[in-house]
């Protein structure tokens, strides 16, 4: 990777970063509530090491062998990084993201939740958990429907080795702000009934490089952003 290379991450970041500020700005809400997710699936680790060094220390992956390799990669990194697995858990990777995740995103199933509970290692913090919404019913997408929300909450509580902190949704591509910020809301209803029954619930993780600013204006506390900080990836590898 060459300078301009380089130097193009931490300016992508700064850049990030200021959206970020302006559109809790509008809705009157501090950018210390939003938290950036830099998601670096595809990425080389020399990418994740110049947005380090532009001050990023959470990183999202969606495919577990990779993630695990970068997890591994950067474990002796000052101060640590935090690793979320963002992408559809299968039972057979379920040990893997338990192992060396610090959050999951993607959780809805029972079944799924009970393995990484079993499975998270007894001398780490519990596994931070987030229950996936399908919330704008896709076939081709996981997640349960609001309605199924307060039963995997109830089960997932129950867990002494999973730590529910609250809800994720990837809706449907929508390019009319109005109609991203209404789908938003929805989360955010939920996510706020939620949080009643259960008080450590802290984190709505909503909003991606295209829908980022209906996302923080309906209530989001954390946005998953990759191509606006790592450019277009390549899938071709």
């Amino acid at each position: 990777m060459n300078q301009r290379q380089h130097s193009a991450i931490a300016e992508n970041l700064q850049q990030v970063r200021e959206r970020i500020a302006s559109s809790a700005a509008l809705c009157e809400r501090s950018p210390e509530e939003i938290t950036l997710l830099a998601v670096s699936k595809t990425k080389p680790a020399s990418a994740i090491e110049e947005a380090i060094t532009a001050g990023q220390l959470a990183f999202g992956e969606n495919y577990v062998q990779e993630g695990v390799e970068k997890v591994a990669a950067f474990s002796n990194h000052q101060p640590p990084l935090v690793w979320h697995f963002i992408g559809p858990l299968q039972s057979n990777k379920s040990r893997l993201v338990a192992e060396n995740f610090d959050w999951c995103h993607t959780l809805d199933r029972l079944k799924i939740a009970q393995r990484l509970n079993e499975q998270r290692p007894k001398d780490k913090a519990p596994l931070q958990v987030l229950i996936q919404v399908n919330i704008s019913d896709e076939q081709s997408k996981s997640g349960i429907s609001l309605a199924e929300v307060p039963q995997l909450a109830a089960d997932i509580a129950a867990m002494p080795h999973l730590m529910l902190r609250g809800l994720m949704a990837i809706p449907a591509a929508e390019t009319d702000y109005d109609s991203q910020l209404a789908v938003f809301r929805q989360m955010t209803e939920a996510f706020n009934s939620l949080k009643l029954s259960y008080p450590q619930i802290d984190t709505l993780s909503m909003g991606m490089t295209d829908d980022m600013p209906a996302a923080i204006a309906a209530g989001s506390t954390m946005v998953r952003i990759g191509t606006a900080i790592f450019g277009a990836r390549d899938y071709s590898a």
